[in-house]
């Protein structure tokens, strides 16, 4: 049994040491610190932030990254974006949604709808890598949840993944490669020395200032866009995260009470008692 233990816990470690070494050797820079309001035990989301981001989705991200598990009625749930029904139906307007077949089999273009999941810009994976220079554009939905900013298990037990700040530290993190890596770097790449798959992406930088007009007149720098569509796709892949912080917080009360009663209890059943 201990010969065993012992085993397993030098595989552990040396796949954590080659998985340390793959990262290092890949390049990749810690993501950036960002500070965003939801971050902590009492964050929530900005709602005006949200619903820049999701602009900034739209009209930049949704050209190539399709984002399957969210649908247009998620906009005006609760600890969302803060759309109302009314505003939804008209975003959902604005996209071109696939459907059919029809009584004669065949299928059709329509108007989105509220019920429907955000539209995919390509209609297969081949047809997004043929797009794309061979790359497979990543579904949006879960990006923070999938790609971690930070590394080290107490690194991130304090500060989380960093899922946000990775997406964030990507948008912003094109960077002049120096001769040397000029060498290295394949045609028709950037070097991106965030970008978790090796420093060199396939996705040209896709912001530049004053590409998305906000409506509440919000700075549209590379760096604000960066940050409002950051915290829009840490509320896709979490949508519940304000309502599961409020109930973990009620929980940690009423432990306490339990608790607290619980020693009086004892106190009072066992105070005669030597």
């Amino acid at each position: 049994m201990k010969k065993t233990l012992k085993t397993l816990i030098a595989a552990t470690a040396g796949i954590c040491i080659l998985a340390g070494l793959a990262l290092a050797a890949e390049g990749q820079k810690d993501a950036k610190g960002v500070s965003y309001s939801f971050e902590g035990p009492f964050g929530t989301f900005d709602k005006g932030q949200l619903q820049r981001g999701y602009k900034v989705y739209k009209e930049v991200c949704a050209n190539c990254h399709s984002m399957d598990y969210v649908a247009f009625r998620n906009l005006a749930e609760q600890g969302g974006p803060g759309f109302n029904e009314e505003q939804v139906k008209a975003l959902a307007a604005t996209f071109t949604v696939r459907d059919g077949p029809d009584s004669a089999g065949e299928m059709f273009d329509r108007s989105g709808r509220p019920s429907d999941r955000f539209p995919a810009p390509f209609a297969n994976p081949e047809a997004a890598a043929a797009a794309n220079g061979g790359a497979v554009p990543p579904d949006l939905s879960l990006i923070t949840k999938f790609r971690p900013g930070w590394f080290g298990t107490f690194n991130q037990l304090a500060n989380g993944i960093g899922g946000p700040q990775y997406v964030y530290s990507v948008l912003t993190g094109y960077e002049e490669a120096s001769e040397e890596i000029k060498k290295e770097m394949p045609e028709g790449k950037s070097y991106n020395p965030y970008f978790a798959n090796g420093q060199f992406i396939a996705m040209a930088p896709p912001l530049v200032d004053g590409q998305v007009e906000f409506d509440d007149g919000s700075p549209n720098k590379i760096d604000d866009m960066a940050r409002d569509v950051s915290a829009f796709l840490a509320w896709t892949a979490e949508p519940k995260m304000e309502e599961r912080k409020s109930m973990g917080f009620m929980v940690m009360i009423y432990l306490a009470i339990l608790a607290g009663l619980l020693y009086f209890v004892k106190k009072k059943i066992w105070h005669d008692q030597h």
